[in-house]
């Protein structure tokens, strides 16, 4: 069993920031990429930021480039998502996710370990 756990995340103001952590653990396994995705009350889960295991590549949702940053977290054997200038469209339910292949990072079906997700809202 592999468990993946976010924490982190909350209310804020818009123009705030907050750090969303996803802490990994269980059976040992391939690491291609990890993910953060988002999912609004009645819309799809969207990509918002992958990173490549190994290299340390990064890729970014047009819709946060600039704003949101992706990195390692060792202590976690995890990733963090570092989000600033928070805007209320931000709103959602943020999901940490392993990939099972390099490409295609912005597509759901590229992860096959999915954490339960952290909410973030953000008010203006």
């Amino acid at each position: 069993q592999v468990q993946l756990v976010e924490s982190g995340g909350g209310l804020v103001q818009a123009g705030g920031s907050l750090r969303l952590s996803c802490a990994v653990s269980g059976r040992t396994f391939s690491r291609y990429a990890m993910g953060w995705f988002r999912q609004a009350p009645g819309k799809e889960r969207e990509f918002v930021a992958a990173i490549r295991w190994n290299s340390g590549v990064t890729h970014y949702a047009d819709s946060v480039k600039g704003r949101f940053t992706i990195s390692r977290d060792d202590a976690k054997n995890g990733v963090a998502l570092q989000a600033n200038m928070l805007k209320p469209e931000d709103t959602a339910a943020y999901y940490c996710a392993s990939a099972r292949w390099y490409s295609d990072l912005n597509n759901t079906r590229t992860y096959d370990h999915w954490g339960q997700g952290t909410q973030v809202t953000v008010s203006s």
